[in-house]
């Protein structure tokens, strides 16, 4: 159960770079509308692949491709993959998701995302993900509850991540002000709670996206002694 474990020991980086480091759910992604169905993807590069403040590529690079097809009731499903680091089957994870998303004033997303790892399907579990997010004068804010029930692959024990985040535009500028902070508490983070935070920019530059988060947790190791203390990472992505 390493990379299943790694997960579970608390694997998104700052909004920017981690929301480009996880499944993106569909009012997170840029979507090009066609009728009722719209397809929206797109790929990033990281220094670093952190989720939830675990570095699951040993600090190296990752190539990050997703793929979305939202219809216009606000259903939709996708994939995403990565390159991950010391995987005793391919080095890869792909992770599918599916879910329903809209609002106004407040946005809400209720979705799942099934984790796979090819060539160890004894890491793979599900999580379910609820969030809601809302525009505060130049500040984009939202919160997230993500649930991963008892289930084999994660020792018969469940997991809760509580996690908020923000983006404030910087007036007259395409850059902006990025950070997160989450909470962990269960089977991915024995003993005690995991606490993760992030701060960093993005800026929109010729249709691609760049950033740079500094990422933290309380933590300097977890399962399988993977690396979860201090460092930047940096982004950049293209989306459509």
């Amino acid at each position: 159960m390493r990379n299943s474990m790694l997960k579970l020991a608390g694997m998104s980086v700052a909004i920017s770079a981690m929301a480009l480091s996880a499944p993106a759910f569909a009012q997170d992604e840029a979507t090009e509308a066609a009728g009722p169905i719209s397809v929206s993807g797109g790929v990033a590069v990281v220094s670093d692949y952190r989720f939830r403040g675990v570095s699951l590529s040993d600090k190296d690079f990752a190539v990050q491709p997703f793929l979305t097809i939202s219809h216009e009731s606000g259903l939709y499903a996708g994939v995403w993959g990565s390159n991950i680091a010391e995987n005793p089957g391919d080095d890869v994870e792909v992770d599918l998701y599916a879910g329903f998303a809209g609002g106004d004033a407040v946005t809400y997303d209720i979705g799942a995302t099934y984790y796979m790892y090819p060539g160890v399907s004894s890491f793979n579990y599900i999580e379910f993900t609820g969030k809601l997010g809302s525009t505060v004068g130049p500040a984009t804010v939202g919160v997230q509850l993500s649930y991963v029930p008892s289930q084999d692959n994660t020792g018969d024990k469940d997991n809760i991540y509580f996690g908020t985040n923000a983006t404030v535009a910087i007036p007259n500028t395409p850059i902006s002000i990025v950070g997160s902070m989450g909470i962990e508490d269960g089977a991915f983070a024995p003993g005690n709670e995991k606490v993760d935070w992030s701060l960093g920019l993005t800026a929109a530059v010729s249709g691609f996206t760049l950033g740079a988060s500094y990422v933290d947790t309380n933590r300097r190791s977890t399962f399988a002694f993977k690396d979860s203390s201090a460092g930047v990472v940096f982004s950049i992505s293209y989306g459509f």
